[in-house]
């Protein structure tokens, strides 16, 4: 039996017709979309459409949740300021209906034919859980209390890794439209079941990164997300993490009166 499993392809339509394209010459007896459809690139609409097209299972992860909440009213105030620009653009694009709809997505998959595995986007209880090779054992046991599967199949951190928890094996899938390893490749994941166990193979594949990136100059993208639009395209670019750390400086240096431009434009010279 094999399986591909599919995360993160943060609106990159290049990369997920791709990815696509491959998985079809894998055969797998199934697909799965483990979230984080939207929100990152320009293209959402279009990469929602398509996995729509698919037919596949498709798990909520963090990213259909923001606008979700943002489409419904249930988002803070903060979310309607320009550091939230590219998730109202993301709304904007898919539409209020299609956005509530995001909140009838499962939060996992399991099935009765692989009782040994589950997948999820970031963990059990929460869809913005990181998990590590250095994350203790005992945060994890947090994350997945009382899982019976010895696989937990996984995405949300755009890494492609594995570890062993006790007797399971965590693996991360790696991100199709937004990885963070440098490699501006397009992510995914084959499972291959042999004997009594699960295989896991990473598949890193060259796409049309270029094309990726001419998206956010074709569309109004840039010019309407702002300032953080810009952040969103260097993760692109480079294929590194800047939104996370950027946040986590911006919370200290608005504390000094440091504007949302004057903030961006500090951090992309120092990154």
């Amino acid at each position: 039996m094999r399986l591909a499993i599919l995360c993160d392809i943060h609106g990159n339509l290049p990369a997920f017709e791709a990815v696509i394209a491959h998985v079809k010459q894998q055969s797998p007896d199934f697909l799965l979309i483990a979230g984080d459809i939207v929100n990152g690139s320009p293209d959402s609409f279009t990469c929602w459409q398509y996995a729509q097209d698919l037919h596949c299972p498709i798990l909520r992860g963090n990213q259909e949740r923001y606008v979700q909440e943002l489409a419904t009213g249930q988002a803070p105030s903060l979310w309607h300021s320009p550091q939230f620009a590219p998730v109202q653009w993301t709304r904007a694009q898919l539409g209020d209906q299609i956005c509530a709809s995001f909140a009838d997505l499962p939060l996992s998959w399991r099935s009765e034919s692989v009782p040994d595995l589950v997948v999820v986007h970031a963990s059990l209880q929460n869809d913005r859980d990181d998990i590590w090779a250095h994350t203790p054992a005992a945060e994890i046991t947090q994350m997945f209390p009382e899982v019976a599967e010895h696989y937990i199949v996984r995405g949300h951190n755009h890494f492609a890794q594995m570890r062993l928890w006790g007797e399971r094996q965590i693996i991360s899938a790696g991100s199709v439209g937004l990885p963070m390893d440098s490699s501006n490749t397009a992510q995914y994941l084959l499972l291959d079941r042999k004997g009594s166990a699960w295989h896991a193979t990473h598949q890193a594949l060259c796409y049309d990164h270029d094309a990726a990136i001419a998206r956010f100059h074709d569309t109004n993208y840039l010019r309407e997300t702002g300032p953080m639009g810009r952040l969103c395209l260097r993760e692109l670019v480079t294929g590194t993490a800047h939104m996370v750390p950027f946040l986590r400086l911006y919370a200290r240096w608005r504390k000094d009166g440091v504007g949302l431009n004057e903030a961006v434009e500090r951090f992309l010279q120092a990154y």
